[in-house]
């Protein structure tokens, strides 16, 4: 596997979009349709680049939701995310000719991406396109999937920027605690308990048993909040993150009593929560910020999991 640039901080900004693993979306399938009428190509993906994986948000032509990361030809289009990668025959290109996409099944010969670069630069994956014969783009193709993956990352800023959005209410919400009735106002933890794979569950369980597991998680851990402490859990639309604030002393007791009731639910249910969480210095602390240290935080955790 390449090395690559900078990966800690490429794997942070993937995993600020929640895109991984998420609900199948109509608007990425039309991309995959139109890289694929395009490009004259059977196959076209939108690969998200994971830890250990790559992870197709949409694909055309193909029945595989992933592949191992160290066989992805992505893997190695992200290491230059301002340019087109093509390989015009995989079987004569030492870096894949070995690789059980080419050699098995799928005898993958041809390969075109272009990386999805957001605005810090970070590569977090590709719009491509693949073929079972060996071939070459045109420029008037080049340039359109260039077009498509230009594209695909609007549709995610601005998928992210609802996220955003949604999430600063809630958090603006649980910040409004009627600090007579806690016992110490002086700070607070935000903590975030993120459910993984939930494409693959649905795809297992369907989208609507999946939404009653999801408000059955909701009630467990709402239940542990105790009662008058001013404390909130809300589950963010579209996201798998249900993020928790909690004030005064019991704080501490209360996110473990969270954690147990998450792990209650995961060997129930078979979905793993993974969590995260911060403590605000002082009130005055802006939550936004108390935020981000749990995100990076429940970053932490899930490239432990792995």
């Amino acid at each position: 596997m390449p090395a690559q640039l900078d990966e800690p901080a490429r794997q942070r900004a993937l995993d600020t979009y929640r895109v991984v693993d998420s609900l199948p979306e109509a608007a990425y399938h039309d991309i995959v349709s139109l890289a694929s009428t395009l490009c004259n190509t059977p196959i076209a993906l939108v690969s998200l680049v994971d830890r250990e994986r790559q992870w197709f948000k949409a694909s055309h032509g193909l029945g595989a939701t992933g592949t191992r990361r160290d066989e992805a030809f992505c893997n190695y289009a992200i290491d230059a995310p301002t340019q087109l990668m093509e390989v015009p025959d995989a079987r004569g290109d030492t870096r894949f000719a070995g690789n059980p996409l080419v050699t098995g099944d799928l005898s993958i010969r041809f390969y075109a991406g272009m990386p999805l670069v957001t605005e810090a630069g970070a590569a977090i994956g590709t719009v491509c396109v693949l073929d079972n014969k060996p071939r070459e783009l045109d420029a008037r193709q080049r340039a359109g999937l260039q077009a498509l993956a230009r594209l695909t990352m609007t549709l995610l800023d601005a998928r992210l920027h609802e996220q955003q959005l949604e999430r600063a209410v809630l958090l603006a919400e649980a910040t409004h605690v009627d600090k007579a009735a806690v016992a110490d106002a002086a700070g607070y933890t935000v903590a975030i308990f993120q459910v993984q794979d939930l494409a693959g569950h649905a795809l297992r369980i369907g989208e609507r048993a999946l939404d009653r597991q999801l408000q059955d998680l909701a009630r467990q851990l709402h239940d542990v909040l105790p009662a008058g402490g001013g404390d909130s859990v809300n589950h963010t639309t579209h996201s798998p993150d249900f993020i928790a604030v909690l004030h005064g002393e019991q704080a501490t007791a209360t996110e473990q009593a969270l954690r147990a009731k998450a792990d209650e639910f995961t060997a129930r249910s078979g979905i793993q929560v993974v969590s995260g969480s911060a403590r605000a210095r002082t009130a005055a602390d802006r939550i936004e910020t108390v935020f981000m240290r749990a995100d990076e935080a429940l970053t932490q955790a899930k490239s432990a999991a792995v």
